[in-house]
């Protein structure tokens, strides 16, 4: 009996061994799987950033082209305030800065 119990013992320990080490094997294979789809979406995120840095590129460089032309009609906008008061509500409303347009002429 002492002879019976020691090898179902032994056979339980050889189970719980297989299962650990299948347990580890699946472990690995979905760490590893983890790892190559968080990879994948890393290259995806960063050619994304990449192709959003060149249409922000792009953006400022029209704005910074148009901005003469924003302040000389601020400029104008604000000669035309000076001449008839009544139009100052409006560029106050809309947050037009007056002071800076008057410094650039």
């Amino acid at each position: 009996m002492n002879d019976l119990d020691s090898n179902s013992l032994a056979g339980q320990v050889a189970a719980l061994q297989r299962q650990v080490f299948l347990l580890m094997l699946a472990l690995i294979v979905v760490t590893g799987s983890l790892v190559v789809y968080l990879w994948f979406q890393s290259h995806e995120i960063n050619k994304a950033i990449a192709g959003t840095r060149v249409q922000v590129q792009a953006q400022v460089q029209s704005y910074d082209k148009k901005l003469p032309a924003i302040k000389n009609f601020i400029i104008e906008l604000n000669g035309y305030a000076n001449a008839h008061p009544e139009f100052r509500p409006i560029l106050v409303k809309y947050n037009v800065d007056t002071n800076a347009a008057a410094a650039r002429k």
